[in-house]
Protein backbone atom coordinates (compact mmCIF):
# COMPACT_ATOMS: atom_id res chain seq x y z
CA UNK A 1 0.00 0.00 0.00
CA UNK A 2 1.36 3.32 -0.82
CA UNK A 3 0.24 6.97 -0.33
CA UNK A 4 0.29 9.84 -2.35
CA UNK A 5 1.45 13.40 -0.97
CA UNK A 6 1.63 15.85 -3.78
CA UNK A 7 4.36 14.70 -6.24
CA UNK A 8 5.87 12.50 -3.44
CA UNK A 9 4.93 9.04 -2.74
CA UNK A 10 4.98 6.86 1.03
CA UNK A 11 5.54 3.37 1.06
CA UNK A 12 3.23 1.85 4.17
CA UNK A 13 4.50 -1.56 4.03
CA UNK A 14 6.41 -0.59 7.06
CA UNK A 15 4.82 1.46 9.81
CA UNK A 16 5.29 5.49 9.18
CA UNK A 17 5.68 8.21 12.07
CA UNK A 18 4.08 11.05 12.09
CA UNK A 19 5.92 13.62 14.70
CA UNK A 20 3.41 15.99 16.47
CA UNK A 21 4.71 19.91 16.23
CA UNK A 22 1.89 22.16 18.02
CA UNK A 23 2.74 25.61 17.99
CA UNK A 24 0.16 26.62 20.65
CA UNK A 25 -0.05 27.69 24.16
CA UNK A 26 -2.84 25.21 25.30
CA UNK A 27 -2.15 21.94 23.93
CA UNK A 28 -2.80 18.79 26.48
CA UNK A 29 0.75 17.65 26.05
CA UNK A 30 3.17 20.13 24.61
CA UNK A 31 1.69 23.75 25.06
CA UNK A 32 3.73 26.06 24.97
CA UNK A 33 6.56 24.21 24.25
CA UNK A 34 7.44 25.29 20.94
CA UNK A 35 5.17 28.67 20.57
CA UNK A 36 8.76 30.03 19.60
CA UNK A 37 9.47 29.53 16.30
CA UNK A 38 12.82 28.76 16.30
CA UNK A 39 12.04 26.02 19.03
CA UNK A 40 9.39 24.54 16.85
CA UNK A 41 11.99 24.88 14.31
CA UNK A 42 14.81 23.09 16.43
CA UNK A 43 11.87 20.53 17.62
CA UNK A 44 11.00 19.38 13.87
CA UNK A 45 14.71 19.24 12.58
CA UNK A 46 15.12 17.00 16.13
CA UNK A 47 12.18 14.86 15.17
CA UNK A 48 13.53 14.17 11.43
CA UNK A 49 16.69 13.16 12.87
CA UNK A 50 15.09 10.73 15.22
CA UNK A 51 12.96 9.24 11.97
CA UNK A 52 9.72 10.88 11.39
CA UNK A 53 8.61 10.64 8.10
CA UNK A 54 6.15 13.26 8.52
CA UNK A 55 6.07 16.51 10.77
CA UNK A 56 2.17 17.16 11.72
CA UNK A 57 2.27 21.35 12.15
CA UNK A 58 -0.77 22.55 14.48
CA UNK A 59 -1.61 26.11 15.22
CA UNK A 60 -4.99 25.70 17.39
CA UNK A 61 -5.67 23.11 19.96
CA UNK A 62 -8.17 20.28 19.80
CA UNK A 63 -8.36 19.51 23.27
CA UNK A 64 -11.54 19.65 25.33
CA UNK A 65 -12.22 22.74 26.64
CA UNK A 66 -9.71 24.74 24.22
CA UNK A 67 -10.17 27.95 23.47
CA UNK A 68 -10.95 28.69 19.46
CA UNK A 69 -7.97 30.86 17.80
CA UNK A 70 -8.70 33.57 15.14
CA UNK A 71 -7.43 33.01 11.42
CA UNK A 72 -5.19 35.42 11.75
CA UNK A 73 -3.85 33.40 14.66
CA UNK A 74 -3.46 30.26 13.28
CA UNK A 75 -2.04 31.47 9.86
CA UNK A 76 0.39 33.17 11.62
CA UNK A 77 1.42 30.22 13.87
CA UNK A 78 1.96 27.52 10.79
CA UNK A 79 2.09 28.97 7.42
CA UNK A 80 5.70 30.47 8.08
CA UNK A 81 6.66 27.07 9.93
CA UNK A 82 5.49 25.38 7.13
CA UNK A 83 7.34 27.07 4.74
CA UNK A 84 11.03 27.04 6.59
CA UNK A 85 10.22 23.00 7.02
CA UNK A 86 9.49 22.43 3.39
CA UNK A 87 12.34 24.55 1.89
CA UNK A 88 15.14 23.74 4.70
CA UNK A 89 14.23 20.37 5.91
CA UNK A 90 13.08 19.02 2.79
CA UNK A 91 10.24 16.88 4.82
CA UNK A 92 6.84 15.83 4.01
CA UNK A 93 4.68 18.39 6.44
CA UNK A 94 1.27 17.92 7.03
CA UNK A 95 -1.16 20.57 8.44
CA UNK A 96 -3.33 19.73 11.49
CA UNK A 97 -6.35 22.22 10.85
CA UNK A 98 -10.07 22.38 10.43
CA UNK A 99 -9.90 25.87 8.77
CA UNK A 100 -10.35 25.51 4.83
CA UNK A 101 -8.63 28.84 4.37
CA UNK A 102 -5.97 27.24 6.75
CA UNK A 103 -5.64 24.42 4.25
CA UNK A 104 -5.48 26.64 0.98
CA UNK A 105 -2.70 28.58 2.65
CA UNK A 106 -0.58 25.51 3.67
CA UNK A 107 -0.70 23.47 0.74
CA UNK A 108 0.75 26.48 -1.15
CA UNK A 109 2.98 26.94 1.46
CA UNK A 110 4.56 23.29 0.84
CA UNK A 111 2.21 20.92 3.16
CA UNK A 112 1.41 18.12 1.42
CA UNK A 113 -1.18 16.59 3.58
CA UNK A 114 -4.23 17.57 5.63
CA UNK A 115 -4.73 16.03 8.94
CA UNK A 116 -8.86 17.43 9.77
CA UNK A 117 -10.54 16.25 12.87
CA UNK A 118 -13.55 17.63 11.33
CA UNK A 119 -12.98 15.41 8.36
CA UNK A 120 -13.72 17.88 5.65
CA UNK A 121 -16.73 18.81 7.11
CA UNK A 122 -16.28 22.15 7.02
CA UNK A 123 -17.65 24.84 3.78
CA UNK A 124 -14.96 24.89 1.54
CA UNK A 125 -12.38 22.22 2.50
CA UNK A 126 -13.23 19.25 0.12
CA UNK A 127 -13.29 21.74 -2.23
CA UNK A 128 -9.39 22.55 -0.94
CA UNK A 129 -8.33 19.44 -1.16
CA UNK A 130 -9.95 17.65 -4.31
CA UNK A 131 -8.44 21.03 -6.34
CA UNK A 132 -4.76 20.31 -5.12
CA UNK A 133 -2.69 17.18 -5.11
CA UNK A 134 -2.46 17.01 -1.39
CA UNK A 135 -3.37 13.60 1.08
CA UNK A 136 -5.84 14.21 3.82
CA UNK A 137 -6.50 12.29 6.80
CA UNK A 138 -10.30 12.35 7.94
CA UNK A 139 -10.85 11.68 11.44
CA UNK A 140 -14.01 10.49 13.52
CA UNK A 141 -15.03 12.13 16.17
CA UNK A 142 -18.63 12.36 18.41
CA UNK A 143 -19.74 16.52 18.85
CA UNK A 144 -16.93 19.04 18.91
CA UNK A 145 -13.75 19.78 20.41
CA UNK A 146 -14.90 21.57 23.49
CA UNK A 147 -17.31 19.04 24.58
CA UNK A 148 -16.99 16.06 22.69
CA UNK A 149 -16.02 14.13 25.92
CA UNK A 150 -19.44 14.86 27.83
CA UNK A 151 -20.42 11.69 28.07
CA UNK A 152 -19.98 10.21 24.54
CA UNK A 153 -22.45 7.21 23.91
CA UNK A 154 -22.56 4.83 20.99
CA UNK A 155 -24.64 1.24 20.33
CA UNK A 156 -21.82 -0.41 18.43
CA UNK A 157 -18.95 2.52 18.42
CA UNK A 158 -16.65 0.62 15.94
CA UNK A 159 -19.38 -0.15 13.65
CA UNK A 160 -20.43 3.51 13.91
CA UNK A 161 -16.80 4.60 13.57
CA UNK A 162 -16.59 3.31 10.29
CA UNK A 163 -19.78 4.03 8.84
CA UNK A 164 -18.79 7.47 8.84
CA UNK A 165 -15.70 6.71 8.05
CA UNK A 166 -16.69 4.93 4.74
CA UNK A 167 -19.00 7.59 3.70
CA UNK A 168 -16.38 10.51 4.02
CA UNK A 169 -14.13 8.35 2.05
CA UNK A 170 -16.44 7.69 -0.58
CA UNK A 171 -17.75 11.85 -0.60
CA UNK A 172 -14.37 12.61 -0.89
CA UNK A 173 -13.55 10.33 -3.86
CA UNK A 174 -16.85 10.83 -5.75
CA UNK A 175 -15.54 14.49 -5.34
CA UNK A 176 -12.14 13.74 -7.73
CA UNK A 177 -9.52 12.54 -4.54
CA UNK A 178 -8.48 9.12 -5.68
CA UNK A 179 -8.09 6.93 -3.09
CA UNK A 180 -4.53 6.76 -3.31
CA UNK A 181 -4.66 10.21 -1.25
CA UNK A 182 -7.03 9.63 1.53
CA UNK A 183 -6.04 8.62 5.53
CA UNK A 184 -8.57 7.11 8.15
CA UNK A 185 -8.37 7.53 11.92
CA UNK A 186 -10.84 6.13 14.29
CA UNK A 187 -9.92 9.52 16.53
CA UNK A 188 -8.97 8.08 19.46
CA UNK A 189 -10.26 10.42 22.23
CA UNK A 190 -12.29 12.51 20.55
CA UNK A 191 -15.81 12.00 21.44
CA UNK A 192 -14.67 8.53 23.47
CA UNK A 193 -14.10 7.08 26.72
CA UNK A 194 -11.92 4.87 27.77
CA UNK A 195 -14.08 1.56 26.74
CA UNK A 196 -14.63 3.05 23.68
CA UNK A 197 -10.80 3.74 23.09
CA UNK A 198 -10.23 0.00 24.25
CA UNK A 199 -12.50 -1.55 21.75
CA UNK A 200 -11.77 0.77 18.81
CA UNK A 201 -7.77 -0.70 19.70
CA UNK A 202 -8.83 -3.99 19.46
CA UNK A 203 -11.40 -4.11 16.60
CA UNK A 204 -8.97 -1.91 14.06
CA UNK A 205 -8.55 -4.77 11.42
CA UNK A 206 -12.46 -3.71 10.82
CA UNK A 207 -11.46 -0.29 10.07
CA UNK A 208 -8.17 -1.53 8.40
CA UNK A 209 -10.77 -3.47 6.21
CA UNK A 210 -12.09 -0.83 4.64
CA UNK A 211 -8.78 -0.70 2.15
CA UNK A 212 -7.49 2.56 3.02
CA UNK A 213 -4.48 3.28 5.06
CA UNK A 214 -5.03 3.99 8.79
CA UNK A 215 -3.79 6.75 11.01
CA UNK A 216 -3.81 6.41 14.70
CA UNK A 217 -3.15 9.18 17.32
CA UNK A 218 -2.56 7.68 21.24
CA UNK A 219 0.73 9.39 21.78
CA UNK A 220 0.13 10.50 25.71
CA UNK A 221 -3.73 10.45 25.71
CA UNK A 222 -6.12 10.59 28.94
CA UNK A 223 -6.57 6.81 28.08
CA UNK A 224 -2.87 6.12 28.07
CA UNK A 225 -2.77 7.82 32.19
CA UNK A 226 -6.26 6.12 32.70
CA UNK A 227 -4.34 2.70 31.77
CA UNK A 228 -1.43 3.35 34.09
CA UNK A 229 -1.75 5.73 36.46
CA UNK A 230 0.35 8.57 35.18
CA UNK A 231 -1.32 12.09 35.49
CA UNK A 232 2.00 13.64 33.92
CA UNK A 233 1.68 13.36 30.14
CA UNK A 234 5.37 13.27 30.24
CA UNK A 235 5.18 9.90 31.88
CA UNK A 236 3.19 8.17 29.16
CA UNK A 237 5.84 7.49 27.24
CA UNK A 238 5.97 3.53 27.76
CA UNK A 239 2.35 2.88 27.90
CA UNK A 240 1.83 5.58 24.27
CA UNK A 241 4.33 3.12 22.71
CA UNK A 242 2.82 0.20 23.65
CA UNK A 243 -0.71 1.46 22.27
CA UNK A 244 1.65 2.11 19.13
CA UNK A 245 2.88 -1.26 18.92
CA UNK A 246 -0.86 -3.01 19.38
CA UNK A 247 -1.97 -0.46 17.00
CA UNK A 248 0.40 -1.67 14.42
CA UNK A 249 -0.18 -5.06 14.87
CA UNK A 250 -3.87 -4.46 14.18
CA UNK A 251 -3.36 -3.05 10.95
CA UNK A 252 -2.42 0.90 11.31
CA UNK A 253 -0.35 2.12 9.01
CA UNK A 254 0.76 5.87 10.26
CA UNK A 255 1.54 5.98 13.86
CA UNK A 256 1.14 9.78 14.99
CA UNK A 257 3.37 10.80 18.39
CA UNK A 258 5.26 13.01 20.41
CA UNK A 259 8.89 10.57 21.39
CA UNK A 260 9.75 9.82 17.91
CA UNK A 261 12.80 7.92 18.91
CA UNK A 262 11.43 5.55 21.02
CA UNK A 263 8.31 5.38 19.08
CA UNK A 264 10.44 4.71 15.65
CA UNK A 265 12.54 1.59 17.88
CA UNK A 266 9.51 -0.07 18.99
CA UNK A 267 7.73 -0.30 15.38
CA UNK A 268 11.21 -1.22 13.59
CA UNK A 269 10.60 -4.62 16.47
CA UNK A 270 7.03 -5.05 15.98
CA UNK A 271 7.36 -4.83 12.32
CA UNK A 272 9.72 -6.94 12.19
CA UNK A 273 8.22 -9.80 14.00
CA UNK A 274 5.23 -9.34 11.76
CA UNK A 275 7.21 -10.43 8.75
Amino acid sequence: MKLTLGNAELDLSQPRIMGVLNRTPDSFSDGGRYVDFDAALEQAERMVREGADIIDVGGESTRPGAEEVTLAEELDRVIPLIEQLWSRLGVLVSVDTSKPEVMRSAIGGGAAMVNDVCALRRPGAMEIVAGSGAAVCLMHMQGEPRTMQKDPQYKDVTAEVKAFLKERAGTLEAAGVPRERIVLDPGFGFGKNLEHNLTLLKRLPDIAALGYPVLVGLSRKSMIGALTGAKATDDRLHGSVSAAVIAVQNGAHIVRCHDVAPTVEALKVAHAARR
